[in-house]
């Protein structure tokens, strides 16, 4: 059988209060080192009750496992990403091939920028803009949890983490001021690297 690493919490790209006031320190050490470490260990397990449970030949919990697989390997990537996806001097508009492919399939910049927001308003997880494979083009899609309403086949190229315990320290219930918080905080660069990857993967 093939060996598997187990995974691993990353390290965030910058310091914990790096992105404040948009974000508090609190709530990125909190947000960083219980949630998404959670969503790791809750990999980590799921991943050896499968194992057990193949040596064994008992797969009655079987099933359990593979939803949490899915359920914490989605939390698990998409934080990486989310922490990825933001720095202290982000914001703006993107630029380059990122810049063109989204004036093409948006219509221009503001027209993904309102309907990014929407999708982030409409979640209960996450708001993604994915690139589509199958249609050849980038989408904003509305994620539920981690991995309910998710996109066969897509790679999310901006991924903003909308659950409650993101912003309301910080917010209360004022889930737009984070977003806007969130779109003055995109690190452009690495999203044109997410973008260059999906295609040059699909090409």
């Amino acid at each position: 059988m093939p060996e598997h690493s187990n995974p691993e919490l990353p390290d965030l790209p910058y310091d914990y209060d790096a992105l404040e006031p948009f974000l508090d320190e609190q709530v990125l050490t909190w947000h960083h080192d219980t949630h998404h470490n959670g969503y790791v260990n809750g990999l980590e397990s799921a991943e050896e009750t499968l194992a057990e449970n193949r040596d064994a030949g008992d797969f009655g919990s079987s099933g359990g496992a593979m939803r949490n697989v899915t359920h914490n390997g989605s939390g698990h990537y998409l934080h990486t990403h989310f922490w990825e996806n933001m720095s202290p001097n982000g914001g703006g508009e993107p630029s380059g091939d990122l810049a063109d492919r989204i004036e093409e399939d948006f219509g221009s910049f503001e027209g993904w920028k309102g309907e990014f927001k929407a999708a982030a308003g409409a979640a209960g997880g996450w708001a993604l803009t994915v690139y589509d494979p199958v249609a050849n083009q980038l989408r904003n899609v509305v994620v539920d949890k981690h991995d309910q309403g998710a996109l066969w086949g897509s790679h999310p190229v901006i991924a903003l983490d909308v659950w409650e315990h993101s912003y309301y320290y910080d917010y209360g219930p004022d889930r737009g001021s984070f977003i806007e918080g969130f779109l003055d905080h995109i690190d452009w660069d690495y999203c044109e690297q997410q973008y260059q990857r999906s295609v040059e993967h699909f090409e």
